[in-house]
Order: structure tokens, then sequence, then C-alpha cells
């Protein structure tokens, strides 16, 4: 039993300040006011010392710990997320992995996960297999880009159930339909994504009613489609800015380079406080900075001049969400933590509430992470 006090206790839309939250059996028991809550003498008690304490964070999108891939190393990878706030996390495979490759690291997840090791592995995100060729780091590198067929994904989908949670597409392949229905038919709670894509609106609406609800890192690798000379098209960021039941994930690093200040402002304005989803999408590359971003210390780049990922863990996009739109502790962690769960439809996680899983961590008034817990366990 733990209890924790001294709390800035972070809501889904307020504070309370000067609280206590107490924890049975890794699930959140009580809390409120200091002065209405009783601390019994058998609890473990840990001093919030007045900083935030709130959900713990959700990356549902992210290959590395910034040096590492997930699917070389997923208990190192685990534990650095784990110090930086990150209690429940998707790695991500990607389109640059063959079948075998894909196979494998479905299965080092899944002994990771029985093992014991990786308390904070929730499942899978599937970034490919069928994005479009022509969007993406290391493109030259895709190994899917031939014709859509069963014999070739099946396998994969079979392995990946229970365990893959969000499925990217791009909704404009050949084939796309087929897919999305095999994968809808054998893992019924699944999330597709629209990622790495140029596809129309009415291609990507007709995904819609299979459970397609995500935006794939948000204005970054897709297409924009020009009707006229001088005329701005609409495609996949106009469609997801547009639709309320899509949610945008974003990559907010602190130059603001996948994603400009100005345009995560505006993406905050039109799709409101509940439809963002803020993702570290870590990756590993050794590529030279692209002329002028030399300062970006927190992306990286491929061989190819183009933009890598990030080297970000998920406190610290918080910390430049802040920064770039005025935002507060509070909205921030309703971007990494409250709208994440509720895109998975896992209600347990993501909000302090009685029942809920106790996964906590205490922030400061930046988001610099000072203890993070895992069902009801102090991991830092």
């Amino acid at each position: 039993m733990l209890a924790v006090k001294n709390a800035t206790l972070v809501m889904k839309d307020h504070y309370i300040p000067n609280a206590t939250l107490l924890i049975e059996n890794g699930v959140i028991v009580d809390f409120g006011s200091s002065k209405d809550i009783t601390i019994q003498d058998d609890y473990e008690v840990l001093d919030a010392k007045n900083n935030f304490v709130g959900p713990g964070l959700i990356d549902i999108h992210t290959h590395a710990d910034g040096d590492t891939y997930f699917h070389d190393d997923p208990v190192k990878c685990s534990k650095t997320l784990i110090d930086h706030g990150v209690t429940s996390v998707l790695p991500a495979l990607f389109y640059s992995m063959n079948k075998q490759e894909h196979l494998d690291a479905i299965k080092k997840y899944k002994d990771a996960i029985a093992d014991g090791k990786c308390p904070n592995i929730l499942g899978v995100y599937m970034e490919g297999p069928y994005l479009n060729p022509d969007f993406g780091c290391d493109k030259e590198k895709n190994v899917w880009k031939d014709s859509i067929v069963e014999k070739d994904y099946a396998e994969i989908v079979d392995a990946a159930k229970g365990l893959a949670k969000v499925w990217c597409v791009a909704p404009e392949r050949d084939g796309i339909l087929d897919f999305v229905k095999y994968v809808k038919r054998e893992i019924p709670e699944i999330v597709f994504s629209v990622a790495h894509s140029e596809a129309t609106p009415e291609q990507i609406e007709a995904l819609m009613p299979y459970g397609l609800k995500l935006g794939t890192h948000h204005t970054n690798a897709t297409g924009t489609l020009e009707n006229y000379p001088e005329v701005r098209g609409v495609c996949v960021d106009e469609t997801v800015n547009y639709n309320d039941n899509i949610y945008a994930e974003i990559i907010c690093d602190s130059m603001g380079v996948h994603v400009h200040p100005y345009m995560i402002r505006l993406v905050k304005k039109i799709k409101g406080q509940d439809k963002i989803i803020l993702i570290a999408d870590s990756f590993v590359a050794d590529g030279p900075p692209i002329p002028g971003l030399e300062d970006a210390f927190d992306i990286n780049f491929d061989w190819g001049g183009d933009i890598a990922g990030s080297k970000l863990t998920l406190d610290i996009a918080c910390h430049n969400m802040m920064i770039h739109t005025g935002g507060s502790v509070c909205d921030v962690f309703k971007y990494a933590s409250y709208n994440p769960s509720r895109l998975l439809n896992i209600p347990e996680l993501g909000e302090i509430k009685k029942g809920n899983t106790a996964n906590i961590i205490i922030v400061d008034q930046w988001f610099n992470v000072i203890n993070t817990i895992i069902k009801g366990e102090i991991l830092k």
C-alpha cells in the first residue's frame, strides 16, 4: 500500500492542491484534499513535495529510446521510458522490416511482456507495412512496395493478435480495403491510422467505418494534392483536421521542426483538447543534419536529407508543447495520457480515478519527471 502526500493532483480538467492519493493492490482507492484523507500506519508514504501528480504517460508511437531500437533491446528501452514517466508504450514496427523481421520483433515483445521485464509495454504500433512508398524516412528501404497480397500479410496479422493496438495504412494503396477488412476480422479492437499517405478525403473516409480514427504524425509524411496551378488541394492533413472523430498525433520537438509551433497552435484550435495525442516517434538514425538545423538536438536525419523521427521521450514532448502553445501541465497530461487511453479504449488508464490502475507520475512545473509508479510500485 502506498500513500502519495503533499500532491497537486492533476485531474482531467482541473487540479486538487494539497492532496493525498492512496493506492492498494496496484489500484487507486482514494484521493482528495489531505484534510479529508487519512493515511493509515501500514502505508508506505511518498512525499510529492507539492509537485504535480498525474496519470502515467502513454506513448502510442515510438521506435526507440533515443539510441536503441525497441526490437533490438526491449528491456533497455522499457527502462529508459519508465525513467521518463512513460508507464504505457506501443513500440512501433516499421515498413523497412521484412516479414521475418516483423515476426521476430512481435515474438520478442511477447516474450518480454511474459517475462515481466517490460511492465510498460502495452502492445505494438504497426507503422506499415502498406504505406505510400514515396513518403517517410529511408524510403529506399521500403520492402512492401509491391501488390498487397493476403499470403504476404496473413502470418504477420496472425502473430500480432492480442498485441497490435494500432495499424497504419495508406488508403490510396490498391487492395488496401481487403487488407483492412482482413485485419478488422482477425483483430476486432484494432485502431486504424492514416499514415505516409497522399490519400484523398474520400479514400480516408471510406475506411472510417472499419475503425480509422487516427492520423499518424500529423502534417509529417503526407502529400498535398494540387488540382490546379497555384491552388492548394485537400489531402490527409485537411481530412484529419475536418473529421471530429479522428485523433491527430503530434511530434513536438524543441525547435518545431516536425510541426511548426504556429501549426501546432492551429491544430489545437481545430481539433480541441480531446483529439490531440503527443507522441515521441523516437528513431535511430545517424545522417547529417539538414543545413540550418544543426541545433536541432532532439530530432534525427537520414542519409537522404530527410527528417528521420526524433530523439524525444514523451516527457520532453510535453515540456515542448507547453512552451510552443502556452498550455498547462493539465493540458499536456491530457494529450499524453487521457486522450491516448480513450483512443485505445482503455479507460482504466489515463486518469486519476478511483478503481483505475495506479500508473502515476510526479513532475515539476516544467514536466521534469521526479517519480514513476506502475501498478502501485515505485520504479523511479
